[in-house]
């Protein structure tokens, strides 16, 4: 076949009058051109079969390039094109471990390979590569069941710039990344750091750049770009954790230079609705700066008129400019203790779009008419100007309401009827919500309390009164209503979507609940109330504690997306998020939608899968954030606790110990297996247990320990437990590590520390002692642990 021949067939390859001789072949008449040769071939060979020109030469060498780091194709060897296909090889993206080795997550949807740490010095953490399936050695640590892979090629760098910790050896400087996924020594030589002017220091924090990636026979090389000061430095942790999850935290000029009114104009309210005449109130954490949502509540005919009034962000950040744009990459605001990276700049979060007290502010209303049931029977959806009369606390309506007779407030005077009428249409809706069956979780939130320079003094529970439940079913009535009237006029959105349990983890739930004599009606497809209805039937057992625990686990997570499937765990046939758009993007792309929507139009923002995604991906990237800081917080406070005695729960079981949480100080540590006495321990996944194989013993998800630290890691902000025998709280220890203290152990000391969202059960209760069919759970191990046991690292 002649190459003119070949053009013709293709009109993508006709040629144009441009400027251009001739434009490009397309990639997919490369791939095909390259399938029906059947062999590799030679570039010039492909270039004389496509006619390539001499002055296309350049161009078409690059799109080559461009297909290879897609996975397209590949050269081999001896420089041939490969259809990457026709070799076996797998595309994905590269999972990193701490200890060394990884994994390839194949873009196909395949089952994970094993990357030895042999193989993984030639790439990092987030690479997306090309890879073929080899078989299992063994020698490359591969004890995890999955098949292996060796790297053939790395398609595209996720790692330019990293945060890391400087590290001297020999007067040698070189970077440990703070992402442990990272293990790689990054070298710092004086031919790329000669901007310097001080020489570098262990133990100082670094931004580099890499300008040379790692490979299977060289390290990693990088330029110092900033050195943000010392580890131990206040503030550093969150410093720190911005870099390593590349959160957005500095706004461009762009943004700042953007201008925010700093009150409501007339012009601004022209077509609203003018609500400044009804007692609209906020009610809020004592701690909180911007306030995103108002609320109103009367009587009307048989049930309530329900006013839930929203910060009409979308006035002011609109599609297509530099705030928006500085919205979206960000995604969502990120709270940490003591500091908040905002989604808006101040102006906006603080000032114009908070509906303070006092001033008018613009708003998003959805508007309800509610009956005695608890259903909302109508709602409408309008822009309107409010004004605030109180900016009020969770604690002080709770006092109010439980004791209204003794409110003495002017404020509160003023406002009770309407906070009444408020806390009648949430018994409403409860009842609503009990019905429906909606899944209620019994957890426990923390919160840390800082002294003057700024060191946790301790940390406490945050204790949920019915105010914060006025307000959370008032926010969960807006938020239906607003994916309701998507749905009703067929408008494309996100919502938020949260899928059933996937048939694997219904299998693992009811094998570990059959133990107990427990059951989940519902079949393949059970609902939000099969699980409330278990449940109740839970909430009075001693072991109640690890059964909602394992409940919560089985639970998919939530996301966003396009195509509505539900929200499970409320028992919401459609979902969405429109009551915060000061700090969720979604929010600020549903007001957009519903204004379209009451204007006739249509709102076009893009592609709404990659939306999904992209919003989904930024929760995600501040939650791993926020643990982190909370994390070095727990160890930082517990460096000073090193050989104290304390009662806790088991947390999780792991094939590699157990994590244990601390009564009152709600810190999370591990017990190696190394740690649980001398006897080969195995992991049960669906009992959630670690059973010792000569004694019985066995370490259950809620089971009760008693442990001593000894050793609290700020490197990896790890903090590791002992066991300890009852019988030995009362003795002087004569085997503590060398760090320990050496001060008699004092049992459940009330001090430590804990996360603000915590990720497992965080009850402070002490459940009765559980027992299996299986085996004995105990609180301590039958022998004592010897006296500096090795340690290994886990598997």
């Amino acid at each position: 076949m002649s190459s003119d021949s070949i053009r013709m067939q293709d009109p993508w390859l006709k040629r144009e009058q441009t400027n251009y001789a001739s434009p490009l072949p397309s990639r997919e008449y490369i791939r095909q051109i390259l399938t029906e040769q059947g062999v590799p071939m030679w570039p010039v060979e492909l270039m004389n079969l496509l006619d390539i020109h001499t002055d296309e030469e350049t161009l078409f060498a690059k799109r080559l390039r461009a297909m290879e780091r897609e996975g397209e194709i590949i050269f081999n060897r001896k420089g041939a094109i490969c259809i990457a296909e026709k070799i076996d090889l797998i595309r994905g993206k590269i999972q990193g471990h701490p200890d060394g080795f990884g994994f390839c997550i194949p873009e196909d949807g395949s089952p994970d390979l094993f990357i030895s740490a042999r193989e993984m010095l030639k790439v990092m953490h987030g690479d997306r590569v090309l890879v073929r399936e080899t078989q299992s050695d063994r020698r490359g640590g591969n004890r995890t069941g999955k098949r292996e892979g060796i790297i053939i090629e790395v398609l595209e760098r996720a790692q330019q710039t990293l945060v890391g910790r400087i590290i001297v050896e020999r007067g040698i400087p070189f970077a440990l990344a703070e992402d442990k996924r990272i293990p790689h020594e990054i070298l710092l030589p004086k031919s790329e750091n000669t901007h310097l002017t001080e020489p570098l220091k262990p133990g100082q924090i670094v931004m580099v750049s890499l300008v040379q990636q790692p490979s299977k026979y060289a390290k990693p090389i990088g330029r110092v770009l900033e050195v943000l000061g010392n580890y131990a430095d206040p503030g550093m942790e969150v410093e720190i954790a911005l870099r390593k999850h590349n959160l957005p935290h500095q706004f461009s000029e762009a943004v700042l230079a953007s201008k925010i009114p700093e009150k409501v104009r007339k012009k601004d309210k022209e077509g609203r609705v003018d609500i400044t005449g009804l007692p609209l109130v906020t009610i809020d954490g004592e701690t909180a700066k911007d306030f995103d949502d108002a609320v109103f509540c009367e009587t009307k005919g048989k049930g309530w008129r329900l006013l839930v009034a929203i910060a009409d962000v979308s006035y002011y950040v609109t599609t297509g400019t530099a705030l928006d744009d500085e919205a979206k990459a960000r995604g969502n605001s990120v709270y940490f203790p003591r500091r908040v990276i905002p989604m808006l700049p101040e102006g906006l979060s603080n000032g114009i779009c908070s509906l303070n007290p006092s001033v008018e502010r613009l708003c998003m209303v959805c508007d309800m008419q509610i009956n005695r049931k608890g259903e909302i029977k109508s709602y409408e959806f309008y822009e309107a100007v409010m004004f605030s009369q109180a900016r009020l606390t969770y604690t002080q309506v709770a006092e109010w309401l439980a004791k209204p007779d003794e409110v003495t407030d002017e404020t509160g005077k003023k406002v009770l009827p309407h906070l009444v009428h408020l806390n009648q249409v949430f018994e409403a809706l409860k009842t609503a919500r009990d019905h429906r069956g909606a899944i209620d979780f019994d957890t426990t939130e923390t919160r840390m309390i800082f002294d003057e320079h700024g060191k946790i003094e301790t940390i406490v529970p945050v204790v949920r009164n019915d105010a914060h439940r006025l307000i959370e079913e008032c926010m969960l009535a807006a938020n239906v209503c607003a994916a309701e009237i998507i749905l009703k006029h067929k408008h494309p959105c996100l919502f938020r979507n949260h899928e059933t349990p996937s048939l694997d983890k219904l299998e693992k739930l009811r094998a570990f609940l059959k133990d107990f004599g427990l059951s989940l009606a519902g079949g393949e497809s059970p609902s939000a109330k099969d699980y409330a209805t278990l449940m109740d039937q839970i909430r009075i057992r001693p072991d109640a504690g690890l059964m909602q625990t394992v409940l919560l686990r089985s639970l998919m997570q939530a996301q966003y997306g396009p195509e509505n499937v539900g929200h499970f765990g409320l028992g919401y046939d459609a979902y969405t998020h429109f009551t915060s758009p000061i700090r969720r993007y979604p929010d600020l792309l549903v007001h957009r939608t519903i204004k379209a929507i009451l204007a006739g139009k249509k709102y076009k923002a893009g592609d709404w899968v990659q939306l999904g995604e992209h919003c989904s991906m930024t929760e995600r990237r501040a939650d791993e954030a926020s643990r982190d800081v909370e994390n070095w917080l727990k160890c930082y406070f517990m460096q000073d606790k090193v050989g104290e005695v304390y009662s806790g729960t088991i947390s999780a079981a792991t094939p590699f110990g157990i994590f244990v949480v601390l009564d009152d100080v709600y810190v999370e540590g591990l017990v190696h297996i190394s740690e649980l006495g001398r006897d080969y321990y195995h992991f049960d996944a669906v009992r959630h247990q670690l059973n010792g194989e000569k004694t019985g013993t066995s370490f259950q998800l809620g089971g009760r320990v008693t442990i001593k630290v000894v050793r609290v890691d700020m490197e990896s902000s790890k903090i590791d437990f002992v066991l300890v025998d009852a019988s030995e709280l009362n003795k002087e220890t004569t085997d503590e590590p060398k760090d320990a203290k050496t001060t008699k152990p004092k049992a459940n000391k009330p001090t430590a520390t804990a996360t603000s969202k915590p990720q497992r059960n965080r009850s402070t209760s002490k459940p009765a002692t559980l027992k299996t069919p299986a085996a004995k759970t105990v609180a301590a191990p039958a022998t004592k642990p010897a006296a500096k046991p090795k340690r290994r690292k886990p598997a």
